[in-house]
C-alpha cells in the first residue's frame, strides 16, 4: 500500500505538501491539491479516515473489459471513477465478474450483503442475468454504454457515438470516399446497436448509399478484422470506419498481410483513442473518448442518484482525432 512519502516522492514534493493536499489545507492551490489527490488514488493510497468509515462502500463491477494497465480501455474508466470518488472519502471495490457469476448471485442481494451503497458497471451485455434484475433494483447503479429505462435508481453514461461516427463520415467525405464500410463490435450489446443506427444515420444524412455488403458485425478483438477485411475490399471499400480501436489495429495488420497499403489503398478509423493509437504504423485517425472523464462522470452520476436525483442519460462529446491512417482514395 503506497504511503504519503511514496506520494511525495513521485510528484517531486514534500511529505507535507501531500499531507496538505490528501487533508485540504488551504494554503496550496487547488491545482496541486487535485494532482496530489489523483496521484493517492492512483497508488492506492487509502487515508485513516476511509478506513474508518466502513460503511462508505462503492464497488465498479467489470466484465469483457481489460483495466490491469495504462493501455487497456478500463484503466482510465476505473481511475477517474477512484479519483472522483476518493475526494468524498469512499472506499471503491473494483470486482471483475462473470456470467457465471450473476447465475449464483442476485444483484441486490450481493450489493447488501457486501454492504455496497452504489455501483458502477463496465463491459456488461443486454443478455447478461444482472441486466434484467437492474429493471426493479431500487439500488443506485450507473451503467457504461447500457440504459435501463423507467427505473429512476438506474442511469447511463457514455460517448456520443452519433457525434462520433458523424465527424468521421464528414472527414471521409471531404476526403472524396463514398465506398465507407464499418467493422463494428459483437451483437447484442447496446453500444454496437447505436454506434451502427449512427452510421446508418450519418450515411443517409450525407447522400452515400449504404451497401451492406460492407457492414459486418465481429467483435471488440483485433482477430476480428481477418474475417471481414478481404470481403469489404472485394467489393470496392476505400476506406472503413471500425467500432473500436482494437479493431482497427485488426485491420491495419491484415492490411500488411494482404500487402494493401494505409492509407494509401484504404484509409481506416477507429473509435476510442487508446494510447497505442498514436504510434501504430501508420498512427491511428480515431473518435477519442476521454475515459477519465467518463470515469468521473459515472461517480457524479451515482452521487446524485445516492442523493435521490434521478438522473437518467448523461452523454459526453467526443474528439476526432485526424492522424496518418486516413487520405484521399486512388482514382
Amino acid at each position: 500500500m503506497a504511503t504519503i512519502k511514496d506520494i511525495a516522492n513521485k510528484l517531486g514534493v514534500s511529505i507535507s505538501t501531500v499531507s496538505k493536499g490528501l487533508n485540504g489545507a488551504s494554503d496550496i492551490s487547488p491545482q496541486l491539491r487535485q494532482t496530489v489527490l489523483d496521484t493517492a488514488v492512483e497508488m492506492g493510497y487509502i487515508t485513516k479516515k476511509m478506513k474508518k468509515e466502513e460503511n462508505k462502500k462503492l464497488c465498479v463491477f467489470i466484465e469483457n473489459m481489460d483495466f490491469d494497465s495504462s493501455n487497456q480501455f478500463g484503466y482510465d474508466l476505473v481511475l477517474g471513477f477512484r479519483q472522483a470518488a476518493f475526494r468524498d472519502n469512499w472506499d471503491v471495490t473494483v470486482l471483475p465478474i462473470t456470467p457465471a457469476f450473476q447465475q449464483q448471485e442476485k444483484y441486490d442481494t450481493f450489493m447488501l450483503k457486501k454492504g455496497y451503497s452504489g455501483a458502477f458497471l463496465l463491459g456488461f451485455t443486454l443478455s447478461d442475468a444482472w441486466m434484467s434484475q437492474l429493471t426493479n433494483t431500487n439500488i443506485p447503479t450507473v451503467l457504461l454504454d447500457n440504459f435501463i429505462s423507467k427505473n429512476p435508481s438506474v442511469a447511463y453514461i457514455g460517448t456520443d457515438s452519433f457525434e462520433g461516427i458523424d465527424d468521421a463520415i464528414d472527414h471521409l467525405v471531404n476526403l472524396k470516399h463514398t465506398r465507407i464500410a464499418f467493422l463494428n463490435g459483437s451483437l447484442h450489446s447496446m453500444i454496437t446497436e447505436r454506434r451502427q443506427q449512427a452510421f446508418y444515420s450519418s450515411m443517409n444524412a450525407h447522400q452515400l448509399t449504404v451497401d451492406d455488403a460492407l457492414i459486418a458485425n465481429g467483435c471488440y478483438a483485433a482477430d476480428s478484422a481477418k474475417d471481414f477485411l478481404p470481403a469489404f475490399l472485394q467489393h470496392g471499400a476505400t476506406a472503413v470506419i471500425c467500432g473500436s480501436d482494437l479493431i482497427a489495429y485488426g485491420v491495419i495488420r491484415e492490411c500488411e498481410k494482404l500487402s494493401v497499403r494505409v492509407p494509401d489503398d484504404l484509409s481506416v478509423i477507429g473509435f476510442d483513442d487508446l494510447p497505442l493509437s498514436a504510434h501504430m504504423n501508420p498512427p491511428l485517425t480515431t473518435i477519442k473518448q476521454d475515459r477519465i472523464e467518463l470515469g468521473k462522470c459515472g461517480y457524479m452520476a451515482l452521487h446524485s442518484l445516492m442523493n435521490q436525483v434521478p438522473v437518467s442519460r448523461t452523454l459526453l462529446r467526443p474528439h476526432f482525432i485526424v492522424r496518418n491512417s486516413t487520405a484521399f482514395p486512388k482514382k
